[in-house]
């Protein structure tokens, strides 16, 4: 029998539909039972792909006895943290206040009026493993609740007052002269990493470790503006312990969520949309600096898996698909339960019946062996299963089998191709198919980011090109179809509102501050490549209107919710750049972009308060807020604006914009400028491109400082020239 959630947008929602659990969805109508009926609520918050939310549900919220509890005792409210992110921001707070620890799915007891009084994460339905049992919890907070209510009422009250208190300390500004931090607190953020750099396997600290992008774009950036080496190597061992071990799909292509060891090998196996995209980009960068076109080749294959499994026939992108899956590979008969990773895994004799001759070098090269290679595997889950991982080099490979490496390049390419037509075969794990706003903003930029690298054939004076094979053609379609799907559906003209999430024809929320930050990214970017004015004008639009609805007067920064929704209890500023970065972070990046197209010295001077809420602290911050030293160091590097005037699809303008994609230039905003009507019109956005033209008939190029220019070159290699002299870049 179905509950009220059968109605609801969320899949993660939707999942719990036939629960026997009285579910509510959050709103006034579980409010307003439970205040009649003066019982406490039971909140969980989780979404559609993650494991340990699978688990619970399995074993408490489909157990009927538990249910049975719930239903009579609590009101139980369902929330999808992706889609209501305000409401799990102020619990989650609540749960790291007074556990020190969080995650999900969360689980959180609060009075009629909102305010928690006892959480946690993960509960077994009985006490086992040193966590108390979740019934047990259940029946000690009725009788609490019935013996001294009073008690846990005024612990609430006390709990939230703290929580305020904090929150508010977190959004004043307490830097006591408001200036930008001195260019050295760059130096003390570089330190901040090295002092956790893990020098053997790559990353910062232990175990688990997470892919946070956000910490590489930080050190890239150092790297360019100041040529040290030190930042070079962590960012670059780090991405290549991600991009070789088991957190990426060596088969099917893209990133799972993060590495459960400190080896890199043993993945949590969902994929998440805003890790393609931002993995993408750090891959993109990487290779440009380094010049190491396998970062390139990742970047094409994560791209390859986002069109292919998470692109939604409209044109948005999915949000992600799930760690587990049916166990039993092509043997659907045999079983219908789920375990985490099963469409991944291989068993040493599936290879050897699928690969033939070529099963010893895949054993060589994906470090595959006969009991499995998990390094650890307490509850046995991985028993005699292999995740796949770039074990040795092709090289070795061919040492080791008396070949060469071209043999080996071969077998690999037949070894991928059985292996994925194999797996194809196998139960897919569940795809949460709601569209996010912000996750496609990030993937927007990936793929726009994509298209200066590769369309532009970035390395094109080398021997060693990268070779795009049509990746660039695909990824502009996929940014522009992105583009056009979210402004046609998410926003809305009149109100000038910014939808949250898409799914079978309907939008939910309005979107939060991350929503309008990431998707004027995305179209920053898809401007830069493209040269439609379009997409900087509705990026300008997105912005007045961002900081019309966020936007803190009185101290600077953005909240992160608007102040119209009374059940959300605080209204927040969440400045840590974590799995994806935060919109304040990214909002400070985009002021600064905008302000070096545009000089619009307002956006300069709320560039500046932003920058300036942190003071001297935001080095010694780096590790908590990476995407904002970026900013900061982008702002000391120096903005230029690299103009092209030319038809796009002729040759001479090609040439240019290849000199330029073949440099790692992160402190630098391109504009491509098409002679003609498209002038004009750009030219009512950015007056400063209105004057320059093509010489003598020929692809021109600008390169301006604070919109000075330098005299306009029409050669590849005098641009090259130039390029080279550009403040704070290094070759």
């Amino acid at each position: 029998m179905s509950n009220r959630l059968v109605n609801e947008l969320s899949p993660y929602l939707l999942q719990h539909a036939n629960n026997p659990v009285d579910w509510y969805s959050w709103g006034e109508s579980a409010f307003s039972k439970a205040r009649l009926e003066a019982k406490p609520i039971f909140l969980s918050i989780g979404y559609s792909t993650c494991h340990w939310c699978h688990v619970m549900e399995h074993e408490s919220f489909e157990n009927q006895q538990i249910a049975e509890i719930l239903n009579e005792h609590f009101i139980s409210i369902k929330v999808d943290r992706e889609e209501r992110p305000d409401v799990d921001r102020v619990y989650m707070a609540f749960v790291q206040a007074t556990t020190g620890a969080g995650g999900w799915p969360m689980s959180v007891w609060l009075t009629p009026d909102l305010k928690p009084f006892f959480g946690g994460t993960y509960f077994p339905p009985g006490a086992r493993g040193g966590r108390p049992g979740f019934s047990e919890i259940l029946r000690e907070t009725v009788r609490l609740w019935n013996s001294d209510r009073n008690k846990l009422i005024e612990s609430a009250d006390t709990l939230m007052v703290r929580l305020r208190e904090r929150q508010q300390a977190i959004n004043v500004n307490e830097n006591p002269d408001r200036s930008i931090a001195g260019v050295e607190t760059l130096s003390v953020g570089l330190q901040e990493f090295h002092q956790v750099f893990d020098a053997e396997f790559g990353g910062f600290g232990g175990a688990p470790k997470f892919p946070r992008p956000s910490e590489l774009l930080f050190l890239f950036r150092e790297a360019a503006r100041t040529g040290n080496e030190p930042a070079v190597n962590m960012a670059v061992s780090t991405l290549r312990a991600m991009t070789d071990g088991g957190m990426r799909d060596h088969i099917g292509g893209g990133f799972h969520r993060y590495s459960v060891d400190h080896l890199w090998r043993i993945p949590h196996f969902e994929k998440m949309l805003y890790d393609q995209a931002q993995l993408t980009l750090a891959c993109l960068e990487a290779g440009q600096l380094t010049g190491n076109h396998e970062f390139l080749r990742v970047a094409a294959d994560t791209l390859s898996y986002v069109s292919r499994d998470l692109l939604s026939a409209e044109g948005g992108f999915y949000s992600a698909e799930d760690a587990d899956s049916i166990e039993g590979a092509e043997k659907v008969e045999c079983t219908t339960k789920k375990s985490e990773g099963a469409f991944y895994l291989w068993r040493d004799e599936d290879i050897a019946d699928l690969l033939g001759v070529d099963a010893e070098i895949a054993r060589c090269r994906f470090g595959i062996e006969p009991g499995g290679n998990a390094p650890q595997d307490p509850t046995g889950e991985f028993n005699g299963q292999n995740q796949l991982f770039l074990a040795q080099s092709q090289a070795e490979v061919a040492r080791r089998a008396n070949g060469t490496v071209e043999a080996v390049e071969e077998a690999e390419v037949r070894i991928r191709t059985k292996l994925f037509e194999s797996r194809i075969r196998r139960p897919r794990p569940h795809l949460d198919d709601k569209i996010v706003t912000a996750w496609n903003g990030l993937m927007i930029a990936a793929n726009a980011r994509a298209v200066h690298v590769f369309e532009m054939g970035g390395f094109s004076e080398r021997e060693d090109r990268f070779e795009d094979s049509g990746n660039s053609q695909s990824a502009l379609k996929a940014a522009q179809r992105a583009a056009n799907f979210v402004r046609e559906v998410a926003w809305d003209k009149e109100s000038k509102i910014l939808h949250r999430c898409y799914r079978d024809g309907r939008t939910s929320v309005a979107g939060y501050c991350e929503d309008y930050a990431y998707l004027i990214w995305g179209l920053l970017e898809l401007f830069q490549v493209d040269g439609q004015g379009e997409w900087l004008q509705w990026a300008l639009e997105l912005q007045d209107r961002q900081d019309e609805l966020f936007w803190d007067t009185e101290d600077g920064g953005w909240f992160n919710t608007t102040d119209t929704d009374a059940s959300v209890l605080l209204r927040m500023k969440d400045d840590y750049d974590g799995a994806e970065p935060s919109a304040g972070s990214v909002s400070a990046m985009n002021l600064l972009v905008l302000w070096h197209l545009t000089g619009n010295n307002d956006t300069r001077d709320r560039l500046i308060k932003v920058l300036g809420r942190f003071g001297p602290r935001l080095g010694r911050a780096a590790r908590v807020i990476p995407f904002l030293n970026a900013v900061l160091s982008a702002y000391y590097a120096g903005m230029s604006q690299i103009v092209v005037v030319g038809d796009r699809e002729s040759a001479d303008t090609i040439a240019l914009r290849r000199e330029v994609a073949s440099r790692y230039l992160p402190f630098a905003v391109r504009v491509l400028v098409e002679p003609g009507a498209s002038q004009v019109q750009l030219g009512d956005i950015l007056p400063f491109v209105s004057a320059m033209e093509m010489i003598d008939g020929k692809a021109t190029a600008y390169v301006c400082s604070d919109f000075s220019c330098q005299e306009p070159v029409t050669s590849p290699e005098t641009l090259g020239r130039k390029l080279e002299q550009l403040r704070g870049i290094r070759e």
